[in-house]
């Protein structure tokens, strides 16, 4: 497989190439819409939009790096987005299936980061990689104590693409108007996933992030966090402590239903924690992100992508379930204005924003709710109706925050999903949205 280009320019090359085909085929079809009943427009931009997104799949897949990663998320926000289906399902094939980077190159980045041989730094290190994704590539190693250890190391020349690639791809969906949205809230989306993504690609962040979050979950025995390693860490370079454990398919094959029942519960009741009380998220709810012990214990990797709320903002989200939970529509919807979403609009605006939230509270205000049971559908309702919702540009706001919140709950709702976990979800969670509210409020601590 040919390496991806890694010089700025090459990479610009190949995107702008990419925007000014997909320009043109716009252009082209709008000349020849002229002489088309409006059946045969529809099919015709439908196809196009096809196109175009497998278009970009196939040079974005090449080129790995800022581009997939910036892929990825698209295809995460595709519904608030209003991406046509067309282009959400093609955007989601990719994925961090990446070729592995040659072992030579591996261990010349570490050793140039490091600044000393590999047999002094370690007493072993495995050439063959636990993973390869499209920013980094993840190794096993010893230390020379003993210690189990994993060493990150960053793509040579990735971070240098980002804003090329960022300012490529912006371009090009807009320019293809296939992000239905106002120029500013697409500005602002796209500034919220360069900062993740430069954050991401700071090993020196990802290392102060694990140290953070182990420092929250120290007294918490439900969860592990690797610890880092500093004089083992550079900015392209993250070594951690390892953490052993099984995959979500081989746990939900082998566990039992009570450690099924302690992980589903722990997993959401992580996220509402972090999201409500710490104001801080790990936000790549990616299912090999977590690994899982025989007693339900869950161990988190992968903390280069952390979103960090406003505490006035989250109070505003915060006090907007609390009211959907009580079947309060007014309170709702003056919550949705107050975080930056509902921004006034029609009637049947806030009938579909209402219908939305009112629709996504439904687990929380059950005895018990089974996530992942036959009777499931709350996400499929969720999303007709956010595909509806999104297209009232005027009412309805797709604010920043909302993009890696939303991802951390899906995520999470997916995992929780296999393994079919049945609780209390509004007595778990509505303690922590009363937090969120009540911290902005000055009427609890830190």
């Amino acid at each position: 497989m040919a390496a991806p280009p890694k010089g700025k320019l090459s990479r610009i090359a190949r995107l702008g190439g990419l925007a000014s085909r997909i320009g043109s085929s716009y252009v082209g079809n709008k000349l020849k819409s002229v002489v088309q009943n409006s059946d045969t427009r529809k099919r015709a931009m439908e196809r196009l939009h096809l196109d175009n997104a497998e278009r970009i799949v196939a040079t974005v897949g090449r080129l790995k790096g800022a581009a997939m990663k910036m892929g990825q998320a698209l295809a995460l926000a595709a519904d608030t987005l209003d991406l046509p289906p067309e282009v959400h399902a093609v955007l989601g094939k990719l994925h961090d299936d990446v070729e592995p980077v040659p072992f030579e190159e591996i261990r010349a980045a570490i050793e140039a980061e490091l600044e000393r041989p590999i047999d002094e730094l370690f007493s072993h290190l495995d050439p063959t990689p636990l993973g390869t994704a499209s920013l980094g590539q993840a190794h096993a190693a010893r230390l020379p104590d003993g210690r189990e250890v994993v060493v990150k190391v960053l793509h040579p020349g990735i971070d240098r693409s980002v804003d090329s690639d960022l300012a490529a791809l912006k371009t090009i969906l807009v320019g293809s108007r296939v992000m239905r949205r106002s120029r500013a809230e697409i500005d602002a989306i796209f500034e919220e996933i360069r900062e993740r993504l430069t954050e991401e690609l700071d090993y020196l962040q990802e290392a102060a992030n694990l140290v953070e979050f182990g420092r929250l979950f120290a007294n918490d025995d439900r969860v592990q966090i690797p610890g880092v390693h500093p004089s083992l860490s550079t900015e392209r370079v993250l070594t951690m402590d390892r953490i052993h454990g099984v995959s979500i398919d081989e746990f939900v094959a082998t566990a039992s239903p009570e450690a099924k029942l302690r992980a589903g519960v722990t997993l959401g009741e992580l996220h509402h924690l972090q999201a409500f009380r710490f104001r801080q998220l790990h936000a790549d709810p990616h299912p090999g992100n977590y690994l899982f012990q025989p007693d339900g214990r869950v161990g988190m990797l992968d903390f280069g992508c952390v979103k960090r709320f406003d505490e006035h903002w989250i109070a505003a989200y915060a006090r907007t379930a609390l009211a959907a939970f009580d079947g309060d529509r007014e309170g709702t919807v003056q919550g949705a204005a107050d975080a930056g979403v509902w921004q006034g609009g029609s009637k049947e605006a806030e009938d579909l924003l209402w219908e939305f939230c009112d629709t996504l509270a439904h687990p929380f205000r059950q005895p018990t709710y089974t996530v992942g049971a036959s009777d499931d559908d709350v996400m499929d309702r969720v999303n007709a109706i956010g595909l509806k919702l999104v297209r009232h540009p005027g009412a309805v706001r797709v604010h920043r925050h909302l993009i890696y919140l939303h991802r951390s709950l899906g995520g999470i709702f997916l995992v929780g999903r296999q393994l079919e976990v049945e609780a209390p979800w509004g007595d778990i969670v509505r303690p922590h949205l009363q937090y969120a509210v009540d911290y902005a409020a000055g009427r609890v601590d830190a």
